[in-house]
């Protein structure tokens, strides 16, 4: 049952900071969001995310994070202008 917590707190957080992650690396929100679910697809495959907690837990992060990057690349557009 010590591995269900690490990977639901993993859940909660690691795909929104990699969303945002992701954006501020290539500078659009949309494939920093692409990019993240491209990663937990690929750990869905593997077999390492098995709940629906998690998988609800991960849509969350997802969520947070990708409104978190869009706002931050709105204004990193408003103070370019």
């Amino acid at each position: 049952m010590e591995h269900f917590g690490t990977k639901l707190l993993l859940a909660i957080f690691l795909p929104g900071l990699l969303v945002v992650l992701f954006t501020r690396v290539t500078f659009h929100h949309v494939v920093g969001l692409t990019l993240t679910l491209a990663l937990i697809a690929a750990s869905v495959y593997a077999g390492y995310t098995h709940n629906w907690l998690l998988y609800t837990a991960d849509a969350l992060s997802l969520t947070i994070g990708f409104w978190y990057a869009k706002r931050m690349v709105d204004r990193a557009r408003q103070q370019k202008e």
